[in-house]
């Protein structure tokens, strides 16, 4: 190393041109149409992921069963990576969206006879929490029958 008077000498600091991929990422790759194509193509120029969602349109028809063993079918559509999720598939699903609201009502039903306490202390009594059955069967049969 030389000596320097009335100066600082720096060390040139190389570092590699490539960088290491975070560890908290994920390749994810997908066939993003139901059908082969006939002939492969290379797309070029696509810069982002709503650029390949606006090239390949991806859909995917579903069948779903119904509680009485019937099934019913859609079609769902992506067009971000949001769609992929429990929120964006049921949004577009009239069959899930009916589900997650019964799903609510359970929980809201749930919440209060844990909240309610003498919904609860009915639903303890083995001889009161038949009756309140007995009265809930009667008021569904009622609401089938107005129908």
């Amino acid at each position: 190393m030389e000596n320097f008077i009335g100066g600082h000498h720096d060390q040139n600091q190389e570092s590699e041109a490539i960088a290491d991929i975070p560890q908290n990422r994920t390749l994810m790759v997908e066939k993003l149409t139901d059908n082969d194509p006939v002939k492969p193509v290379i797309i070029e120029g696509l810069k982002n992921v709503e650029e390949v969602f606006a090239q390949f349109k991806p859909t995917v028809d579903c069948e779903f069963q119904k509680e009485d063993g019937s099934f019913t079918s859609e079609t769902l559509s992506f067009s971000n990576l949001g769609n992929f999720g429990t929120k964006g598939i049921t949004d577009q699903s009239k069959f899930l969206n009916s589900l997650q609201s019964e799903k609510d009502e359970y929980n809201k039903l749930t919440k209060q006879l844990k909240s309610n306490k003498l919904l609860g202390s009915v639903t303890q009594n083995p001889d009161t929490k038949t009756a309140l059955i007995s009265a809930l069967q009667a008021l569904m049969q009622e609401l089938e029958d107005a129908k």
